[in-house]
């Protein structure tokens, strides 16, 4: 788990090592799904709060450098040849810094299907859906039964 005051400080650092600091700055967002974001209009880079207090150092410190290479690559750069050099530079380590875990504690809809497999939403679901680890497609036999998290 990191500590944010100290994901704060390696981000700042980050920025004034790597971009203009009277430029770029850093934040915690409250996304949930997501670890980090590179904010071109808003010359911000962002990391999820709640996934912060989740991911280890080291996570959060490839996090933080996959979003300062975005930065140094450009908004065209996509994930590409140019922005993967630039990340290498920095020593990222490649692969997904965010692999789908999610804040699922913070979820207030939680569906089980037939199986017991578990389903988090932050909106309410609205639709009928079944289970994807049970079957590929929409399967009656696999719906997810949704309830509201006590609390």
């Amino acid at each position: 788990m990191a500590e944010l005051a100290r994901v704060r400080v390696w981000a700042e650092a980050l920025i004034r090592m790597h971009l203009d600091p009277h430029e770029w700055s850093f934040g915690f967002d409250h996304a949930k799904r997501r670890a980090g974001l590179c904010n071109f209009t808003e010359r911000k880079i962002t990391v999820s709060r709640y996934l912060s207090e989740k991911f280890d150092d080291d996570e959060i410190h490839q996090v933080l450098l996959h979003e300062v290479a975005h930065a140094l690559a450009g908004p065209e750069a996509g994930h590409g040849a140019h922005w993967k050099r630039i990340a290498d530079e920095l020593g990222y380590v490649g692969g997904r810094t965010h692999d789908g875990e999610i804040a699922h504690e913070r979820a207030p809809w939680i569906g089980s299907c037939p199986a017991g497999h578990e389903h988090y939403r932050f909106r309410k679901p609205t639709r009928i859906t079944s289970c994807g680890s049970c079957t590929r497609g929409f399967s009656r036999d696999h719906l997810i039964e949704w309830r509201k998290r006590a609390g």
